[in-house]
């Protein structure tokens, strides 16, 4: 007679983005991830642990294929192409493109679904929720919230994704660019120098996804008489924490921004 078995969800897992590894560790299923991405910082011990075989717009299709996955997890249109190029190689994909935070929220539940876990996913996500709830309603208690640049790359200039525009908001700024940030490509979010200093920020976050931030480099170009290089409020975020859509921008994301919002200006 025939039979046909079912599975408890994929088992072989390769991550072409940090939030999936993430996530699968803090569901207790890190044993499903064999595969990571170089960019993987969270947590320490995938790095340590799990092989790196991609970057994060390409990467080794033999040495993924030779792990024999059952899933392979990416992220947004930036990695279509690579995508594309796996599907044509016969190993499953799947890219979500999560833009806001209701987005992260829903992704990670997705994610957590694909391990028969979402139940527990969803009761994690309830957390993160409640943070960010809770974070509106320090900010709503604010008598004014300070103007801020955030800064995703400098040439072109690029201001943040909606998830990052929103969590400075829920920390208690202004995006300056918050209409911008609805963009679905990074086209969208270009600025130039005389959109930033029109705005005339009052602090300049950066976190330039690949390389370290210039200070010194990003003065010279945007002015030193902006009210945030007067003030000295200039900070720059690990990318792992604020431009990884899930658990690390939901939490340490978020706290640090509330924390360098929230700071009294030093100039």
């Amino acid at each position: 007679m025939t039979s046909f078995t079912v599975g408890s969800g994929a088992r072989r897992i390769v991550s072409l983005t940090e939030e999936p590894t993430e996530l699968l560790y803090l569901l207790g299923e890190e044993d499903r991830v064999v595969g990571i991405t170089a960019y993987t910082e969270r947590p320490p011990e995938a790095k340590r642990d799990k092989p790196v075989v991609s970057a994060f717009v390409g990467g080794s299709v033999e040495r993924i294929r030779a792990l024999e996955p059952d899933l392979v997890i990416g992220f947004s249109d930036v990695q279509a192409d690579y995508a594309r190029t796996l599907i044509h190689a016969g190993l499953p994909v799947l890219i979500l493109n999560q833009r806001s935070l209701q987005d992260i929220l829903d992704a990670m539940v997705i994610i957590g679904g694909v391990v028969g876990a979402a139940e527990r996913a969803r009761v994690l996500m309830e957390g993160y929720a409640r943070r960010l709830e809770e974070a509106a309603e320090r900010t709503a208690k604010r008598a004014r919230r300070p103007r801020v640049y955030f800064e995703e790359w400098d040439d072109p200039m690029i201001s943040c994704i909606r998830w990052v525009g929103e969590l400075i908001e829920l920390a208690g700024g202004e995006n300056i660019f918050a209409d911008r940030s609805l963009a679905a490509a990074s086209k969208g979010r270009h600025v130039t120098v005389e959109d930033v200093r029109a705005a005339n920020p009052e602090i300049i976050l950066a976190s330039w996804c690949g390389k370290p931030f210039d200070r010194e480099a990003a003065e010279q170009r945007l002015g030193s008489d902006l009210d945030a290089f007067r003030a000295g409020r200039v900070h720059e975020l690990p990318a792992e924490i604020i431009l990884q859509p899930g658990p690390a921008a939901l939490g340490d994301g978020l706290a640090l921004l509330e924390t360098l919002i929230g700071a009294s200006p030093t100039g």
